[in-house]
Parts: structure tokens; sequence; C-alpha cells
């Protein structure tokens, strides 16, 4: 193929294969046969290796370079990695490493066929889906898996949840977030995920689902799935955007738990709808106000300017879901699905695999962070996270020079700043709110804890120690290893699990880049006119000489 030598097949069958060069005065040719014949393995009889047809019967395009050679010689370069190469990286690769000049089309197709090698087909992992579930089970007890079908075997939901990150929920602040993102496979669907935050203020995932799109019905199974393993209390907040489905889902299967918007959501909301993006400042001050009058000041900042997005904020979202001073619950410093959201663009590549492929990055990616963060937590040598401790230490000589007072064995009054504070180190208060709501202490807690002779550390959540660091990350999770080491009982083995029915293809390239949630845009690059570069005007261009391309023509002539 390199050589640009094109073949075709003389004789083939179950025993013997004969190829010779595509023009018929050319010497080369290669005969091959069974070894014997029962055997499957093939033995070559004849060769003869030299050309001796014209060098213009050479071909670039070479006929023999089909799709399925090319993703068999690429395929290797996808093994344990995500992304590997696109089309026009296998363009190059046949181009340089097979000789041969291939479509941007028949490449992609040499691509997907590369991952069908390595990672299995879509059918292939609906197959596999109950085995696979059924090994994680065995290698990592306590762990929750379902798979739910429609009356015809077809798949219709799937749910994860590895006992490790159950288990270490007991060390989490009860404060879970919820989204999801849409799948790029055949056959589609949506990832749901539900993740909390552990004490360093990093991703902790909760539970993974699959189902076929947003929609209550979904949400609700979902969410049933997840109640039943992390419970249903008034300590328990869950954070997710506005979408109708999600409200009323968490709505139906929580009647405890306290529901909260994703201020950023809500944001995108305001700019979307009313185009005010200069209020944001004001609006983000009154996410994080502490206290109600500061709040109030804030809102009314907000009424002054735009009485619409006030009223927008107030009655149609509601101040309880998006501030964090009138959340009828506890949602410490958290206001946003930023915890979500980046479990979601880390996946951003292995969206594009099977079920079960997804499903091991998924695992392969949780092993590593409880092993590298256990790492850390045993490498820890104060008495809290480092994040915590880092957020802590500035506090503490903030609180040198304050004024404090003894109101009585429980009570202190700190002075010396704009906002005085009354600080209750038995009940883990301070009128300022912060303390309260953190339940971390604010700098009057500090002052107050310094002049009563108490450690500091004491007045901390313990959500936010080292021990409780440790213990969140403390077991392991295991691989299912390669399928053909499995151990699965037949009644497994044998239960059938349908590919789901997808509308019919739409032609042309298919979709990759997600759509945009209720209220959020995209802000669109500016193109230079002049010198065509993407971020600036025409005016402000610095370009000598402006480039020409996607202009149209100037000075035709007619």
């Amino acid at each position: 193929m390199k050589g640009n030598f094109e073949f075709r097949t003389r004789k083939s069958n179950r025993s013997l294969w004969v190829i010779e060069c595509i023009d018929p005065n050319c010497s080369w040719r290669l005969r091959a046969s069974k070894i014997v014949p029962e055997s499957t393995k093939f033995v070559i009889r004849k060769y003869v290796g030299v050309h001796s047809c014209s060098l213009l019967n050479r071909n670039a395009n070479h006929r023999q370079a089909t799709y399925v050679v090319i993703g068999e010689q690429v395929a290797p370069q996808y093994v344990g990695v995500e992304k590997g190469p696109g089309p026009k990286g296998i363009q190059t690769f046949a181009r340089t490493e097979l000789g041969a000049q291939i479509s941007y089309y028949k490449a992609w197709r040499g691509r997907k066929h590369a991952h069908t090698l390595i990672r299995g087909s879509p059918e292939q992992s609906f197959h596999v889906l109950p085995s696979y579930f059924h090994m994680l089970e065995k290698l990592n007890p306590g762990t929750v898996t379902r798979i739910e079908v429609d009356g015809e075997s077809r798949f219709k939901y799937l749910f994860l949840a590895f006992w490790v990150a159950i288990r270490g929920f007991r060390y989490m602040r009860k404060v879970v977030g919820i989204d999801g993102t849409f799948l790029k496979g055949q056959y589609r669907g949506v990832l749901l995920v539900a993740t909390a935050q552990d004490g360093n203020g990093q991703c902790y995932p909760l539970a993974w689902g699959i189902v076929d799109s947003e929609n209550e019905d979904a949400w609700s199974w979902f969410l049933t799935q997840l109640k039943e393993i992390i419970g249903d209390t008034d300590e328990l907040a869950l954070i997710s955007d506005r979408a109708p489905s999600i409200k009323k889902a968490i709505s139906t299967v929580f009647e405890k738990a306290n529901h909260g918007a994703c201020a950023w959501h809500v944001a995108q909301n305001i700019k979307n709808k009313f185009k005010c993006a200069d209020i944001m400042g004001s609006y983000w001050s009154a996410v994080n106000a502490y206290r109600c009058e500061d709040f109030t000041g804030y809102m009314i900042e907000i009424s002054n300017r735009y009485p619409r997005v006030a009223e927008y904020l107030e009655n149609e979202v509601g101040f309880e879901k998006w501030s964090r001073c009138h959340y009828p619950g506890l949602r410490y410093n958290i206001t946003t699905t930023n915890m979500v959201e980046s479990l979601n663009s880390m996946l951003v590549n292995a969206r594009d695999f099977p079920y079960v492929a997804l499903l091991d990055v998924i695992q392969e990616k949780m092993s590593k962070w409880w092993n590298d963060r256990r790492i850390v937590a045993t490498a820890i040598t104060t008495p809290l996270t480092p994040s915590r401790e880092s957020e802590l230490r500035p506090r503490f000589a903030q609180s040198n020079g304050r004024h404090t007072s003894q109101l009585n064995p429980i009570t202190y009054h700190v002075k010396g700043s704009e906002l005085e504070g009354v600080v209750d180190i038995f009940n883990k208060t301070c009128t300022c709110k912060e303390f309260d709501i953190d339940k971390l202490p604010c700098v009057h807690a500090v002052a107050a804890a310094h002049h009563a002779q108490v450690s500091v550390y004491n007045l901390v959540s313990p959500y936010y120690t080292k021990e409780y660091y440790l213990l969140a990350y403390g077991e392991t999770i295991y691989p299912v290893g390669s399928q053909s080491q499995w151990d699965v009982p037949n009644e497994v083995v044998t239960r059938i699990v349908l590919p789901r029915e997808v509308k019919e293809k739409k032609r042309g390239r298919p979709k990759t880049s997600r759509f945009p949630s209720v209220g959020e845009f995209r802000k669109r690059k500016n193109r230079c006119g002049k010198c065509g570069a993407y971020g600036h005007y025409k005016k402000k261009c610095n370009s000598q000489t402006g480039s020409t391309e996607g202009n149209p023509p100037t000075n035709v002539p007619g």
C-alpha cells in the first residue's frame, strides 16, 4: 500500500487466497493456503515481491485503503486514551505511514471503526451491560446498580452508585448538585449526575445515570434511586438549574429536602431575558450576602435601575431559591452547580463512547481521584483540609487588634471594624451570619476564640477536618478487568437488554455540541473584517495587511 501498488483478488475461498497486481502483465503475486484443512491459519506458499508494471499504475487513492483497513491501523492510537486522533489526523497518518490519500469521510469512518475495535460496538454495550454491573457489584460490595427496560426489553434507564461514595457521603456537607449532559454516541441519551463537595472543595460524585432525555419521568426515576442511597432529611439541600422537569421531580420525590437554584443559571436567565449585564455586580453581591440587611441594600440598587429584574428575582424565582441569606436550609458557600459542570466537562470526549466504555472511564477517574486524594489526606499536617486552612489563616491575622469583650460565659462582643460581631462560641453563631452559614469561624469568631483561650479548630465544622477528609477517601474502587476474566452467572448473562429505538438519522454531520440550558446563551466571538481573526473588530485591528478570506470581492467589473 505504501508503494501505491494496488492488487486484486484472483481466487478466494475457505482454504485458498490468491492475489495479484491490478496490471495483468505484472509479475507481482501472492498465494496462501491453510496449513492443514482443519486449521484456521494460512501460510504463504508462493510470493513474487517485485512489480514489473509501469509506474503509471500506481495510485495514491488506493483501492485497498478501505475504512476497515484504516481503522485497524490507527486503532492502537486509541488504547488508553479518551480522544485520540481526529479525521484530519487520520488523513495525515494514512498519507505519511500508508502512502494513501483518503477522503475526510473515509477517515471519519475509519475512526469510528477503530473506536468499535477498542471499545466495542454500541449494540454490544447493551448486551454486556448486566454482566458489567454484576462484576462491579461483585468487586465493589455494596455498590448499587439498576437497569430499567420497557415491555420489549429495550433499554430505558440505568443507575450506578459506588459503595465507597455512598459510605463517604456521611463525611460530606449535605449539599448535592444535580444536572445532566447529552451523550454523543449512536444511541444518544443523557448522562445524569449527582455530586457532593468534599471538605477540600473538590467534586465528590455520588451517583450516575443514563436516561433517554431530561424529562420528568427520567428525573423522577433517577432521583428515586438517589433517595434510596442518601435519604431525605431537612438537612439535605439539592441544587440544580430551573428546568421544569427537575423542579417537579424534586418536589415529588424529596418531601423534606430543600431545593435551591443555581445562581449562575439565574444570572444567565437575567442577561438573556432583560439584556442587563451591567447589573451583574449587584446581583452577585446579593447572592453572596450573609445578612438580610446587606441583601436588601443590593436589591434596592437592582430595583432602582431595573424594576422588572427585581420583580423577576422576587416573584418568579424566589429569594429563597438563589439568595444565601434567605435559603431555608443550609447550603454553606455552595451557590452554583459548578461542581456538576466540571464533571460534565471532564467527560467531554468520553460522551461519544458506548455506554459500558463510558462507565469504564467514570470508574477509572473515580478510582484515581480516591487514591490521589487519600495520599493528599495522609500527608496533611494541619487539623483542616488545605483549602479551609488557607481560608482560615488570613482571618486569624485580621483578628489581631480587634477589641473583644465578654458578655457572658459563651458570648463575646468583637469591635474594631466597620461591622461589629456578637459571637456565641457554644452555638457557633455570629451576628455577621458568616459563621452561621459557612460553619467556618469568621474574623469575629476567631477573635472571640482567642480571647476565650479556646482552640479555633474546635469551632470548625467536622466536614472541613483532615479526619473526615481521610475517612471520605478511605476505601478503593476496583475495576472489572477484561471481559475474558469475568465470572458471571448464567441468569445474568442471558438477561436481554436491547438498544433503545432511535429516531431516523438526519442527514449531515452529527451534532456534538450541547444545547444551552434554559435562558443560557453563548457569547458570539467577534471576527475582524480586515484580517479575519477572532476577538477584535476591524477598527481595532493592528494588522498591516488584511486578509480577504471570508469577505465578498470588491470592484468586480460588471
